[in-house]
Parts: C-alpha cells; structure tokens; sequence
C-alpha cells in the first residue's frame, strides 16, 4: 500500500491520495484520491505501478472493490 501511495503521489495532477481503515469494520480500507482532472484520474488509472498492485491484492487478501467517482467543486472552509 506505501508502494502503491508513493508511486501514485508522484504521478502528473495527484493532490492527494490516502488509506484509511474504518473504525467501525476492521480489515476496510478506504481510499481517498484527488485529482486535478479526469484525464490525470484516467493516467493514474493506466500506470503500471496500478496494475501492479491490483495484481498483487489475491496474495495481500484483497476482496471486493467499491469504486465510486464524485465530480466536485472547489473547497471552501465553513
């Protein structure tokens, strides 16, 4: 996972990408990327270093993924 974090903070137009395991279910993992765009998402999406790591989730126990893109505006404090 700090492999795959490393090597995707680097790539062209990454903000931020990050893991969290849930509190209230062990062993889930969530996610977090922000990208500047769709089509840094969609290199992100075709770089080796991803495929990869999907390779390698039957060996690390990985199941089941939940992929859920949100379009979003600019951030603003409240």
């Amino acid at each position: 996972m700090k492999r795959m974090a490393d090597a995707s903070r680097h790539e062209e137009g990454c903000l931020e990408y990050g893991y969290a395991e849930d509190v209230f279910e062990p062993g889930l993992i969530h996610v977090k990327e922000i990208w500047v765009d769709q089509k840094a998402l969609d290199r992100h999406f075709a770089a080796v270093h991803l495929a990869e790591w999907r390779a390698a989730w039957p060996s690390l126990g990985i199941g089941e993924r939940n992929l859920l893109v949100y379009d979003i505006g600019e951030p603003r404090r409240t």
